[in-house]
């Protein structure tokens, strides 16, 4: 694999602009290959804006030489293009493969983007102990053992556990606990354990249950409950009942995981099933993952896409960047036949080193399994649809009830939490025409020297300047550049690139372009507060963000809410049952959540703070050695040097060291 760097008469100097558009592109042909590889396109920040990949290099980007025969879409990304990256491989899946990393890594807004890209938790039996644990992992799987999964959420992971603990009685505890156990914990009493922490069971023994549980995850279901009945129909003709019961109720137990799941297809036992559906603009794609001949739930997802794509192409390049981080499974079902289907299936069957199919099926029992997503995403984006609907009629009536000048399509709401001003923070909260954006949210820990403990004006004086600087010096900052490129045009005579007419249905909804800086800003406070807000903008030079300040109202009843507006001179309310009313309140009760929330853990983790902790060179082992002579951190900080070096391990340099950290740093 290698990397081909932009040629030299391309890039910028003072005195020249960098050229952008089919100039740029036309040339890198003479130099370009007609081999596979991957392709990234660059804008005048250096910013990538589109990752391709292509069977002949040359060929592909000679396409984007000339401006005729494109889409707008593409027409737009060719002009902004200043700079290209060119990387060779050997063959077309494995471009495909390097294509969707770096779409993921670079999140070009010229590609289809994946949303929602969390990860999805497994269940992982532990093999770095001689009694393997059962339990729910997520993230990195670099500890030794098995993982069975992708699980569509925890909760569908913890009822599977839950299940394997009645079949297969493997423990759920950390190696630490079971070290420490002398006599079997409740688990083992009501028969969701066999307690090997005690010798209750043999680790051989265990080591056999832990082996069916594999099994049985991995797809050998029916083999592991043959396997039970054959054993309980010996222990019942050789009249050992108990044992006859317990191979019983693991069979009831197993019964229960596979009866648990919604859909239960015969003759699938590995399989993804991927459908997309299209509506007003947007693309919904459900996943639903079978594994072990079981529903082991489903996800939607919402990718971010063009509107003039087809949902083909949609569903096309979501596959290759979904399996990106993810184990493959033998059989992948598509509701949509794509352009790339043999490529991707070559593409996943090398990195799962397996074959690996795809199909898109049109009748029989995968057809069914099919037609449900289907179902699923069109009721998942039709309530996707009406909730942004409804959410856009609640942002009109903001503007209407408050005289905005426009729909806020971006709301901040301001709020802040201490005890007697200790762990102050302060926390933000985004909403828009989507509902809450969490991915935005921000905590402030209130820092500055002169902000007084427990002042809450000042606390809310340092937040708001914290947050509206960074605005006001980007602003500032691109006005700058704005003017230096002006001159140089001016000064240079270069032609400026005028981008193409567009489509009206080409042109990006300035609406699903979420804004950075906000329309509409909340103070959760009254007039005190809103005067502080109205000061930190003023002198930050942003006058056209609109401030509303929420103050409960007589005995702090929900519901009559004054509202504090910079030019009334008296606050003014809203009907007790306007949905405006309520939609304020639950922006407000979201911003008190995430203040609360945020200083908890805070001051959860300051409990946990110990100072020794601070003190350079004190370690585990003397950290241990001086909490169990002093009996704690307050202890040690009271001794006097004599009693510190009657600790083993502490020397006279380390003594004067820990004496001087707890008596030199000020109270």
């Amino acid at each position: 694999m290698t990397e081909d760097q932009p040629p030299a008469d391309l890039a910028a100097t003072p005195s020249r602009p960098p050229k952008s558009g089919t100039d740029v592109i036309a040339g890198y042909l003479k130099t370009l290959p007609h081999t596979p590889g991957v392709y990234r396109m660059l804008d005048a920040e250096g910013e990538v804006i589109y990752v391709g990949k292509a069977r002949s290099l040359k060929a592909r980007v000679s396409n984007y030489a000339r401006l005729q025969g494109h889409t707008n879409r593409i027409a737009r990304m060719i002009l902004a293009t200043v700079s290209m990256e060119f990387i060779t491989v050997r063959t077309e899946a494995e471009a495909l493969l390097l294509e969707a990393n770096l779409i993921k890594r670079f999140r070009p807004r010229f590609n289809v983007l994946m949303r929602d890209d969390k990860s999805f938790p497994y269940i992982l039996i532990a093999r770095d102990h001689r009694a393997p644990a059962v339990m729910k992992h997520r993230g990195a799987r670099n500890r030794k053992g098995e993982y069975f999964g992708p699980f569509a959420s925890a909760g569908a992971v913890n009822r599977t556990v839950n299940m394997l603990q009645r079949a297969f009685l493997l423990r759920s505890c950390s190696d630490s606990v079971y070290e420490s156990r002398t006599r079997p914990c409740l688990l083992f009493q009501i028969k969701r354990c066999s307690a090997p922490c005690t010798g209750e069971i043999t680790l051989e023994d265990y080591s056999g249950l832990v082996g069916e549980a594999s099994r049985f995850l991995s797809g050998e279901s029916q083999t592991v409950r043959e396997l039970y009945q054959r054993l309980m129909q010996d222990a019942a003709e050789k009249l050992e009942f108990e044992t006859a019961a317990k191979y019983r109720n693991r069979l009831w137990a197993l019964a229960h995981v596979t009866a648990d799941q919604s859909i239960n297809p015969e003759g699938v036992e590995e399989a993804d099933v991927f459908a997309a559906y299209q509506d007003g603009g947007q693309t919904c794609i459900q996943v639903f993952f079978f594994r072990t001949g079981q529903n082991w739930g489903n996800r939607a997802y919402y990718p971010k896409a063009d509107r003039a794509l087809d949902v083909a192409d949609v569903l096309d390049s979501f596959v290759a960047q979904f399996y990106d981080d993810k184990p493959v499974p033998r059989l992948i079902l598509l509701s949509h036949d794509v352009a790339n289907r043999s490529l991707l299936a070559e593409a996943l069957s090398t990195k799962a080193e397996r074959k690996v199919d795809i199909r898109v099926p049109s009748r029989g029992t995968k057809s069914g399994l099919v037609e449900h997503a289907l179902s699923n995403a069109r009721e998942a984006l039709g309530r996707k649809l009406a909730e942004s609907s409804s959410q856009a009629r609640l942002l009109e009536g903001v503007a209407e009830r408050f005289g905005l000048p426009s729909v806020p399509r971006r709301i901040e709401v301001f709020d802040n939490s201490h005890i007697s001003g200790t762990n102050a923070v302060g926390g933000m909260i985004v909403a828009g025409p989507e509902g809450f954006v969490k991915g935005q949210y921000r905590k402030f820990n209130i820092k500055s020297p002169d902000t007084t403990p427990g002042d809450d004006y000042a606390m809310m004086r340092e937040v708001l300047t914290r947050r509206f600087r960074r605005i006001s010096d980007t602003e500032v900052l691109e006005e700058i550049e704005t003017e230096v490129a002006e001159l140089i045009a001016d000064t240079t005579g270069n032609p400026v690139d005028v981008p193409l007419p567009q489509d009206e249905e080409d042109v990006p909804d300035e609406d699903q372009v979420f804004p950075d800086r906000p329309d509409l800003v909340l103070i959760d406070g009254g007039l005190g507060q809103l005067s502080i807000a109205r000061e930190v903008l003023s002198s930050l030079g942003l006058h056209d963000i609109q401030l509303i300040g929420v103050a409960k109202g007589p005995d702090r009843d929900a519901g009559r809410e004054h509202f504090h507006i910079p030019g009334r001179e008296r606050p003014m309310m809203l009907e007790a049952r306007d949905p405006v009313l309520y939609f304020v309140q639950r922006l407000r009760d979201e911003a008190h959540r995430f203040a609360i929330g945020t200083h908890r853990a805070k001051r959860s983790k300051a409990i946990g703070v110990n100072p020794l902790d601070e003190i350079e060179g004190i370690g585990p082992t003397r950290k241990r050695a001086l909490l169990k002579h002093f009996g704690s951190a307050k202890a040690v900080s009271r001794a006097g040097m004599e009693d510190l070096k009657a600790v083993d391990g502490i020397s006279a340099d380390m003594s004067r060291k820990i004496y001087d950290f707890f008596h030199e740093r000020p109270q």
